[in-house]
């Protein structure tokens, strides 16, 4: 009887579970059909220039003179752009930058969920709540609101995606380790675990780190129950099954490794380094290198692992209000790390939260990556999003400190109005939206210019354009990207390990191949539209950007 008792009660917390999830989708959903709808009808979700390259790298997979998935290029990691490809086959949904919304509001409504779970999951284990709902409500409710995220899920950044699969990965992780998980759900666990982080290792190198710290987790985890369960067959002497438990953390490993054992391989066979997307001359290294050798300085945090971690914990507290309010923030979820080692520590797998604290601390330090924040040197605003990769570890130890305290529903009140009103000073302009609009003016203003020039030539002429830097000018002049001769096209599928492509064929006779040029400042159109004395028929320049020119090839 008492069983029956026992599992009628815990069948009712799964059920009661199950609809509240529900309900967070359906709320979720609301919630990001409202702020993408906003944020369209303020054009801001074109306003970042790589959410405009995200679109048109997508577009170009099929748009192209050598469609293809070799399209998907080197630095950015694939994931996004197959997404967004369907959505931007519409000339309409790629020139508004709807279709690449869309992904990223879908992936937003998983990482809500996935937060409510991660916490009710524990909760509806615990003994302490009569209604283990609760904190599940109140983390998602910080994690859904944060009018940063809110703006970054309605573009087609790649923040939205990677933190969902970084979400569920910690959520199936979790059930893994917890002990009172049977031994095929914890192996079932483990293997969705996998698939989440490939996904998100395909998504954004945040995951590669995220990946490797979790397999060493995964191995410690299955490594001392081996040892429990080898203690536990000697004292029954009983013969120990451990072919499952290898299998499972085998493959693991296996589907884990997989998708940087893939990059490797591309990045070498298509372009002759295998560390092209680190060495490479677009890469954020790269980037970052040319940007301060012309100031005969480094970056903030360069070789200095302190004060890269306090750049970094400088844009999680902007990220999350203005003034003290991001400070606040961190200590509260600082006090939820301190009650979870205390009292739950059963549930230590969610430390794996701050994963993202030590990555962009070591990447600020030694690996290239840059944080410009407005109220420290060099005062301006750059990769202010990356703190919002803390955002789950904020909302989910919040959510932890308000169920440990005594009086947890004052607490949850008190933190409610402390979301509000954070989350107020921010509301109309949330740091990310200003960094897009603040580093975009002087590039939206040369891209219009240059449309209305290119949207004189003839409708059927060939373009040679270097659009790495400015492929929003063909968006809005709505040229296709069929028309265009550009970096891209080095290669097709069919001629993969062909030595020059049609771009450097073209660069070496633009007449033979192009009707007119489009050159900035000394690129390699430039260069070689002086080099054959290409008649020059508009010049843009624009304050703060390189200048542009078009030229005739005479063809």
């Amino acid at each position: 009887m008492a069983f029956v008792v026992s599992f009628s009660s815990v069948y009712s917390v799964s059920s009661v579970v199950k609809t509240n999830e529900r309900v967070v989708i359906v709320l979720a959903a609301c919630v990001s059909v409202a702020a993408f709808l906003w944020h369209f009808h303020h054009g801001n979700i074109l306003l970042d220039g790589d959410a405009v390259a995200h679109i048109s790298l997508a577009r170009r997979v099929f748009d192209s003179k050598t469609p293809g998935l070799l399209q998907l290029g080197t630095v950015w990691l694939p994931l996004l752009h197959l997404l967004i490809m369907p959505f931007v086959v519409s000339d309409w949904s790629w020139r508004t930058g709807v279709g690449g919304s869309i992904p990223s509001m879908v992936a937003y409504v998983f990482a809500v969920l996935g937060i409510f779970r991660l916490v009710t999951r524990a909760s509806a284990r615990s003994d302490q709540d009569a209604n283990p709902t609760w904190p599940g409500y109140l983390a998602a409710l910080i994690f859904a609101v944060n009018p940063n995220l809110l703006y970054l899920q309605s573009t087609a950044m790649t923040e939205a995606l990677y933190l969902a699969l970084f979400i569920w990965a910690i959520v199936y992780f979790a059930e893994f380790a917890d002990e009172s998980s049977v031994p095929s759900g914890r192996n079932r666990a483990l293997r969705n675990c996998g698939l989440c982080l490939a996904a998100g290792m395909a998504t954004r190198y945040d995951g590669w780190f995220a990946a490797g710290i979790m397999a060493c987790a995964a191995v410690a985890v299955t490594w001392r129950r081996a040892a429990e369960r080898a203690r536990e067959a000697v004292e029954e002497r009983d013969v120990m099954p451990v072919t499952r438990p290898l299998h499972s953390i085998a493959k693991f490993i296996g589907i884990v490794a997989a998708v940087p054992a893939f990059w490797l391989a591309y990045n070498g066979v298509v372009f002759g380094n295998p560390l092209d997307f680190v060495m490479g001359p677009y890469s954020a290294r790269a980037i970052a290198q040319r940007g301060y050798q012309s100031w005969g300085l480094h970056p903030p945090g360069y070789h200095n692992l302190r004060t890269a971690t306090l750049y970094f914990l400088q844009s999680v507290q902007l990220d999350m209000g203005h003034g003290r309010w991001g400070k606040i923030w961190l200590a509260i979820a600082a006090a939820g790390v301190v009650l979870l080692l205390v009292r739950a520590r059963r549930w230590w797998a969610w430390l794996l939260l701050w994963i993202p604290l030590v990555f962009y601390a070591l990447s600020i330090a030694y690996a290239g990556a840059t944080i410009h924040v407005p109220v420290w040197w060099p005062f301006s605003y750059y990769n202010l999003r990356y703190g919002l990769q803390l955002l789950p570890a904020v909302a989910v130890f919040s959510a932890v400190f308000v169920r440990e305290l005594r009086w947890r529903w004052v607490a949850a009140v008190v933190l409610v109005v402390v979301l509000g009103v954070s989350y107020v000073t921010i509301w109309s302009t949330p740091i990310c939206l200003v960094e897009a609009r603040v580093n975009s003016r002087s590039r939206i203003e040369l891209e219009s210019k240059l449309a209305e020039v290119l949207k004189r030539l003839p409708r059927e002429a060939t373009i040679l354009m270097y659009t790495g830097a400015h492929v929003g000018a063909l968006q809005d002049a709505d040229i296709s990207f069929r028309r265009v001769i550009y970096e891209g096209n080095h290669r097709d599928w069919r001629h993969a390990l062909a030595r020059y492509g049609l771009w450097e064929e073209a660069l070496q006779d633009p007449a033979q191949y192009a009707d007119y040029a489009v050159g900035f400042d000394d690129d390699e159109v430039t260069i070689s539209a002086k080099k054959h004395g290409l008649r020059t028929i508009a010049e843009i320049n624009v304050p703060g950007q390189a200048r542009a020119a078009v030229y005739a090839t005479g063809r």
